[in-house]
This record gives C-alpha cells, sequence and structure tokens, in this order.
C-alpha cells in the first residue's frame, strides 16, 4: 500500500527522503474521499482528557485515535479504559517522553518493547500505530518500529493547541488547511489550555464540509491512490518546519 507521505529527517543538515521501499513515517492518506482522522497525544496529566473525551461524545464523534505514553496510560487506567470503551483506537506513544533519534539501537527498542508491553496489558490490544514523542524520528528509529510491526505515524495538520494559541487561532487552524485522507494534530494533556474549547467548533465546521471522521487505521485501508515522494525544497522544508513544531 502506498501512502502519500513526506518521508523526511534531517541529518547534519541535509534533507533526505527515503526509498520507496523503505520504512516511512505516514503523514496523510491519498483518497478523493472526505475522511479525515482526529488524532490526540497523551503523555502527562488528568485535567483535559476527560474533558475531551466528553466532547467527542457529545458531538457523536464515534471515530478518533489516541496515541498513550505507557507511563501515563499506567497511571489512569480509568481514563485508558473510559477510551477505548468509547471505541477509539490507541495507538503508542512510547516510554519515555524523549527524543528517540538521541538513543541507541537497543535503548529504542527498549522504549518501543516496554511501550507495547505496558498498553497491551491496559487495553488486552497490542498496539500496532506509533506516534513517537515530539514527532521526533530517523531512519534508525522507523527500522527499529517496522521490525517491531509498526506503523509510525505523523501528521499533516498541526493544531498547534500545544502552544497555546487561542481556541479560534486553533480552529482557524484545522479547518483551513484540512483535506481528504488528514491527520490532525491535537493533544490531550495537561499542556493544552484550549483543545476543549476549539473541538467542538472544529468537528461542526468539518461537517459543514462534509467531513466524515475516521480512526487512523481506518484511513489507512482507504488509501486508494499511489503517494507521492516530496522531492522540492520549498515542500520539504515546510513539512519540517510543521514537524520542528511539535
Amino acid at each position: 500500500m502506498n501512502f502519500a507521505i513526506g518521508i523526511i529527517y534531517v541529518e547534519s543538515d541535509n534533507i533526505t527522503v527515503f526509498s520507496e521501499g523503505a520504512p516511512a513515517a505516514i503523514y496523510s492518506v491519498p483518497t478523493e474521499k472526505k475522511v479525515i482522522a482526529l488524532t490526540f497525544d497523551i503523555s502527562w496529566g488528568e485535567k483535559r482528557a476527560e474533558p475531551i473525551l466528553k466532547v467527542l461524545k457529545d458531538k457523536n464523534v464515534q471515530k478518533a485515535t489516541f496515541f498513550i505514553s505507557s507511563p501515563w496510560g499506567k497511571s489512569h487506567p480509568d481514563i485508558v479504559n473510559d477510551i477505548k470503551n468509547s471505541g477509539f483506537e490507541i495507538g503508542s506513544h512510547g516510554h519515555k517522553h524523549v527524543n528517540y533519534s538521541t538513543l541507541s539501537d537497543e535503548e529504542i527498542r527498549k522504549q518501543l518493547i516496554t511501550a507495547n508491553s505496558i498498553l497491551t496489558d491496559l487495553t488486552g490490544k497490542e498496539p500496532n500505530l506509533l506516534r513517537l514523542p515530539n514527532g521526533d524520528f530517523d531512519k534508525r528509529v522507523l527500522k527499529i518500529a517496522d521490525s517491531l510491526n509498526y506503523k509510525v505515524i505523523q501528521w499533516d495538520t498541526d493544531s498547534q493547541d500545544w502552544k497555546n494559541i487561542g481556541a479560534q487561532n486553533i480552529v482557524n487552524r484545522v479547518v483551513s488547511k484540512a483535506h481528504p485522507g488528514d491527520i490532525v494534530l491535537l493533544h490531550a494533556s495537561d499542556s493544552v489550555k484550549q483543545t476543549h474549547e476549539a473541538l467542538p467548533v472544529i468537528i461542526d465546521e468539518l461537517r459543514k464540509q462534509g467531513y466524515e471522521f475516521v480512526t487512523v487505521s481506518d484511513l489507512l485501508s482507504q488509501a486508494d491512490t499511489k503517494g507521492k515522494e516530496i522531492h522540492d525544497q520549498a515542500a520539504m522544508q515546510q513539512a519540517i518546519d510543521d514537524a520542528a513544531g511539535m
């Protein structure tokens, strides 16, 4: 299956586009269907996740994907259970919340396996989607994740809710940038103060545009055209700039 991907990492100021057959990070899926995946990263805190879950339930959004760090999940099993019982998809956000590209191969593998074990025990299902802490990776990280049967999931639309730029600005960013097959980055950690306020409006506005909310796995299954590698400098730099704003 081919995906529309910015397959990019930065190493010693060189920009590298991976070959088509190499492990890759997925930023969006090429499709003409108006489907979109809302994704939420959680790594700490307990004040924001439940209000965000309430918004999704109140708005009858039945599909979304939560990327959970395993220490947070272990400390908040009731919230994890609520996410699971609400029918939302759960992916791994790793174990330690550090940049995995700075770790040794052995430590990268250890972090991913530890998270996998904890999340499997919590949910009863082994996660196969991975969003790396801070969205940080290099070719080694992708290769190790692939060897553990993970698909590495990035995003095309960064809400920048982590910057607390104001609810309306969060809405404007998501609604203006959304496109068919998009993966939207949001957060449910306590660092975000306005996501629960912006989310109802985002949902309403995207529905007005005809979008259906799906999980990341649903999105991957609907890919219907061949993805394009990013070759031009401007497109690569934009993707790098977006990724740097984690």
